[in-house]
């Protein structure tokens, strides 16, 4: 059985940085793409940036030039390095994954508050 096991998240001043991470286990097949998702109170889900096997990126414009998203396949870990921080970030982060004949799971999610 596939699990996600997310950390990094917490309370921060606007301008601060936080570093999330996921670590991927259980499963036979190998990890594709990787990602994360977060969801504000009130809104729908949104991504926030993706990242490939390969290691291109994608990422939603309002995160571009602050947050960095890299992967550890050795240890199957996602990682998201968010810089600059801002209050509209404040949100529920969600790790992804796609797994190849497998399919896409997610973990529980971390919660990222950013102060004013």
């Amino acid at each position: 059985q596939v699990q996600l096991v997310e950390s990094g998240g917490g309370l921060v001043q606007a301008g601060g940085s936080l570093r999330l991470s996921c670590a991927a286990s259980g499963s036979r097949f190998s990890i594709n793409d990787m990602g994360w998702y977060r969801q504000a109170p009130g809104k729908q889900r949104e991504l926030v940036a993706l990242i490939t096997s390969g290691g291109s990126t994608n990422y939603a414009d309002s995160v571009k030039g602050r947050f960095t998203i890299s992967r550890e396949n050795a240890k199957n870990t996602v990682y998201l390095q968010m810089n600059s921080l801002k209050p509209e970030d404040t949100a529920v982060y969600y790790c992804t994954v796609h797994i190849v004949l497998s399919g896409t799971y997610w973990g529980q999610g971390t919660q990222v508050t950013v102060s004013s």
